[in-house]
C-alpha cells in the first residue's frame, strides 16, 4: 500500500500544483498590463483634452517639488511618459525598455514624492523587474518580432 493512500494530499499540495498549472505568459502578461493601468491612469490626471492640465503643474509646482527639473517641464514628461510606456506595455513593444523606464519612474516617485507608499511602490518595481528580467511573455509583439527576426543569444 503507497503513503498516497494513507494521507491525502494536503491543501497546500494542491494548491501548490493548481498554481504550477498557471502559463507563465498569464503572468507576464498581466504584470505588464496592471501597473500599466496605474501609470495610464495618472497620465490622463495630467490632461485636459490634449493640453497640460494646469493641476498638474501646480501639483509638481507645490506638493511634488522634484529637485533640478521646472514644474512646468517635470508635469510635461511625466505625462508623456505616463501614457507612451503603458502604452508600450500593453502593446508588448519594446517591453524591457519601458518596464526600465517605468521602474526608473517609481523610483523617482518613491524617493522623492511619496516614501510612504513604498509597499505600493515594491509592487510595481516588483513587476517591472520581472518583465525587464523575463521580458513579454508570448503574448507580445516583442515576441512575433523576435520569431520573425530572431536576435542573437549573448555570450555567457
Amino acid at each position: 500500500m503507497s503513503l498516497s493512500r494513507l494521507h491525502p494530499p494536503r491543501p497546500f499540495h494542491v494548491l501548490a500544483r493548481l498554481g504550477g498549472r498557471v502559463p507563465d505568459d498569464l503572468l507576464l502578461l498581466a504584470a505588464r498590463l496592471f501597473p500599466a493601468a496605474v501609470f495610464w491612469q495618472s497620465g490622463q490626471t495630467k490632461l485636459e483634452g490634449w493640453r497640460l492640465a494646469e493641476s498638474a503643474v501646480e501639483l509638481f509646482r507645490y506638493e511634488y517639488r522634484l529637485p533640478l527639473l521646472d514644474p512646468t517641464l517635470a508635469a510635461t514628461l511625466a505625462a508623456i511618459a505616463e501614457h507612451l510606456f503603458p502604452a508600450l506595455l500593453v502593446l508588448g513593444l519594446a517591453s524591457r525598455a519601458a518596464a526600465l523606464a517605468l521602474l526608473g519612474m517609481t523610483l523617482v516617485i518613491e524617493i522623492f514624492v511619496y516614501p510612504a507608499a513604498w509597499p505600493t511602490h515594491g509592487v510595481w518595481a516588483t513587476l517591472f523587474l520581472l518583465t525587464v528580467a523575463r521580458g513579454p511573455g508570448a503574448v507580445s509583439l516583442d515576441h512575433l518580432l523576435a520569431r520573425r527576426w530572431p536576435v542573437p543569444a549573448l555570450p555567457r
